[in-house]
């Protein structure tokens, strides 16, 4: 702020201005009336009354953000630096006279705390250079505007601005200006009005100024509102974004009002009458209807119905599918499709719809197009610990379980990286359940059983050979050919007690055994030598005596024996 030794009235202002418009008095350092007699390219020549005209730059003219317009014969107040300077021309300056003019009135302004009219010009850091009549000012940031810094002042850039003077310093030159105090009053008396009209379930405008995830706030003209997310639309979003836009004016409903804190809840939705209200008259089970995808869950997905309602579609309504992918594999975020009604969910405000239902259901012609023993050549869409899922037609994909891709048991383990996605195979069909729209297929069933060819040559109780592949303290595992597995229990290594020792055996040897029964789930043949023993017993019996015969049993055995070596 100047000194006060330094401060003019208005009437001494005129006066210093009076008396230098006469040739009389004109004095250096003083401010007199001069008229425009040329404009030559960039100088402007100027008379004051003196003996020789002063020259002044045409850019001493010109006003941040306005445009210059000087004509020949024009009055204009120029600053006198030199009477008679040296090369005989008075020296002129008029941006010094209307710096010390405007200096002056702001001086006045300032005291009198009056509102002044400046033009930024000039985006600096910190916030914007403002031009006030001449004189250049700084309009900070924080006081541009009420409630926030304005990230984006390009706009008010060439716009008178309504502002009060903060600082003064002339001998510094700075002067600091503000926006924000006369927005400041202007709120309150318009925040003073609003509270005093307020009520719940009135109707009132407002203008939309900040958007988060959980709702937007609407500037009621010196009173701010906030509309939950859930206050937007009767149908569900995901951002208040997908509704509402910065700087949109609407229309909004006072939901609740705290007059101590004064805050207002505010509701957009609540102008307009929930269609749920009347949706069993506008949505019927089995309608077609459209749905917009809002978003997208590992287990279902999110709709819009008809643009009015909430609707949801499971992720088993997707696709006919037993195993169905993820949803973003079928739908996609704010596509649309046509869906048909299968439920509407009173309790969760939802229609329940279905995509595949659009569509007749191909396990119902799957028996027109294959048969149980039927085989055929598709391809692996999946593979999963337990097995293999293939293609068997659109939307139906049949399983082969790891056990039934081959009959070598000691694969099931490691047989499965054997195969990839995306492979051709050859299957065949062990069985088709429409009712509950699964079809079992094998690899293995290609190609005959092994154990049961072994079977059909071996029957039970036949005799059979093979090496011993392990010996265990509890049994043999006898190698029988072909990768069929035989065991003999230790109980079943002979018929005397004392026999009964698997360290008796070794492997590599080959035993002889009868086949005493079959585990067709473990794929095991029993074998027993204690009953090899005593069909050999009954057959020396009926062959070389009796009994009655009055030979004992190791007689006979023993002759048989004889017999075999030789």
């Amino acid at each position: 702020m100047v000194e006060q030794n330094q401060k003019i009235s208005n009437v001494e202002y005129e006066e210093l201005i009076s008396k230098t418009l006469t040739n009389k008095g004109i004095k250096e350092k003083t401010i007199v009336n001069g008229k425009i007699i040329s404009v030559d390219n960039d100088i402007v020549t100027i008379d004051v009354g003196l003996k020789s005209e002063g020259k002044v730059p045409i850019s001493e003219f010109s006003r941040p953000g306005q445009k210059t317009e000087i004509n020949v014969g024009d009055q204009t107040e120029v600053f006198i630096e030199n009477v008679d300077a040296s090369d005989g021309e008075t020296k002129l300056s008029r941006e010094k006279a209307v710096k010390q003019k405007s200096w002056h009135e702001l001086q006045e302004c300032f005291d009198n705390n009056k509102v002044v009219t400046g033009t930024p010009f000039n985006r600096v850091k910190g916030g914007m250079s403002v031009d006030l009549n001449g004189v250049t000012a700084f309009l900070p940031g924080s006081q541009i505007d009420t409630r926030q810094v304005i990230k984006d002042t390009k706009e008010l850039l060439n716009k008178p601005l309504d502002l009060l003077i903060l600082k003064m310093d002339k001998f510094r030159g700075n002067i600091v200006v503000s926006r924000k105090a006369i927005t400041d009053n202007e709120l309150k008396e318009q925040r003073k009005e609003l509270l005093s009209s307020i009520q719940e379930g009135s109707v009132i405008e407002g203008k939309v100024k900040n958007i988060t995830d959980y709702g937007a706030f609407v500037d009621l003209g010196g009173l701010d509102g906030l509309i939950h997310v859930t206050d937007i639309s009767w149908t569900k979003i995901n951002n208040p974004s997908e509704i509402l836009k910065l700087n949109d004016n609407i229309k909004v409903k006072v939901l609740k009002f705290d007059e101590e804190s004064s805050r207002l809840s505010l509701g957009l939705k609540q102008l307009t009458d929930n269609p749920w209200d009347k949706v069993q008259d506008n949505i019927k089970i089995d309608q077609i209807v459209s749905g917009k995808v809002l978003n997208i869950n590992e287990n279902n997905v999110n709709l819009i119905i008809n643009d009015n309602y909430d609707g949801v579609l499971n992720i088993n309504e997707l696709t006919w599918l037993k195993k169905a992918p993820h949803p973003s594999k079928i739908v996609n975020v704010n596509e649309s499709y046509d869906l048909k009604v299968i439920d509407i969910d009173d309790d969760k405000k939802k229609i329940v719809c279905s995509l595949k239902k659009m569509k007749d259901n191909p396990w119902n012609k799957l028996n027109e197009k294959y048969k149980i023993n039927d085989s055929f050549e598709t391809e692996i869409v999946n593979i999963v610990d337990f097995g293999i899922f293939v293609k068997v037609q659109d939307e139906i994909d049949g399983m082969i379980h790891v056990s039934d891709l081959s009959w070598d048991e000691k694969e099931c383990d490691t047989i499965l990286k054997n195969f990839s996605k995306n492979e051709k195979v050859k299957v065949k069909i062990l069985d088709i359940n429409i009712d509950k729209e699964r079809i079992s297929l094998g690899i293995k069933q290609l190609k005959n059983d092994p154990l049961q060819d072994y079977l059909e040559k071996h029957p039970l109780k036949s005799k059979v050979s093979g090496s011993i592949k392990k010996v265990d303290e509890k049994f043999l595992e006898i190698d029988l050919g072909n990768n069929i597995l035989g065991i003999i229990k230790k109980i079943n290594l002979s018929r005397d007690k004392n026999e009964q020792k698997t360290e008796r055996f070794a492997n590599g040897e080959s035993v002889d055994s009868i086949i005493s029964s079959v585990d067709n789930k473990s794929r095991v043949i029993n074998l027993s030598i204690k009953e090899l023993e005593m069909l050999d017993e009954k057959e020396a019996l009926d062959k070389y005596g009796s009994s009655d015969s009055g030979a004992s049993l190791g007689d006979i055995l023993g002759s048989v024996l004889k017999k075999k070596d030789k």
